[in-house]
């Protein structure tokens, strides 16, 4: 059977992960800070509105609206018409709007009635939750984790809808150490900043784990230019 796929529109990588992640999917973007997995993330949510007309939430629960915009406009990811199909919704928003709902339940409660309305209303696809750490926190995830995630990952799959969680986890550094999320998601996809020599610093991208994906597991290297993102071959160690 075909398994209906979401393209990343990341030059090439596409082609390493079978056409795209399964649609449906929670698939977990972890890395350390400067890997671009905010800026990755929306990409895919900006070609999928251009090539698809596909519709998408970005909810960023750490910088602006406004600061994450002209991040991406600066990028070259600014058409009108594309970015009217990426809704982007900040914690000032959401904050302002679950006023109300907060006497109904957890934060993490109001977080998912709050994804569930603007669903109803966008009738979005897409969904990336910038980052899991802050929705962790914010949630107080700490005696249960592994339980709270679970239910988590569980409720977006019910949702329908292909979501992409931002993680400032090093997949590279976790040497059997705490990481359920990894184990829980559908896929883990890794960025990271590699020392080439003494002066230089490479982006590059894996996917560690895919559900339902024959996938290549080595890292590439991770280039932007022209508005797109394109993974290649390594050749320098």
């Amino acid at each position: 059977m075909a398994i209906e796929r979401v393209r990343t529109y990341i030059h090439n990588f596409d082609e390493y992960i079978q056409g795209g992640v399964p649609k449906g999917h929670v698939i977990l973007i972890a890395g350390t800070p400067g890997t671009m997995k905010s800026s990755v993330c929306y990409s895919i949510l900006y070609q999928n509105a251009k090539h698809n007309g596909t519709r998408s939430v970005y909810m960023t629960l750490e910088q602006s609206k406004e600061n994450l915009l002209q991040q991406m406009e600066f990028m070259g990811m600014n058409d009108p018409e594309v970015q009217e199909k990426v809704h982007i919704l900040d914690l000032a928003t959401i904050r302002k709007n679950v006023t109300e709902m907060m006497a109904k339940g957890s934060w993490l409660q109001v977080f998912k009635m709050y994804a569930e309305a603007v669903r109803k209303d966008v009738g979005y696809d897409l969904l990336v939750v910038d980052s899991l750490d802050v929705l962790e926190m914010a949630a107080q995830m700490n005696s249960d984790r592994r339980n709270d995630l679970f239910y988590l990952f569980m409720w977006l799959r019910g949702m329908s809808v292909t979501s992409f969680l931002i993680s400032e986890t090093s997949v590279d550094t976790i040497n059997g150490g705490r990481f359920e999320e990894g184990y829980l998601a559908d896929g883990v996809i890794s960025l990271k900043l590699q020392s080439i020599g003494e002066t230089d610093v490479q982006r590059r991208i894996r996917a560690v784990k895919l559900r339902s994906t024959n996938h290549k597991t080595g890292y590439f290297s991770l280039m932007f230019s022209d508005g797109t993102f394109r993974a290649t071959q390594v050749i320098n160690e």
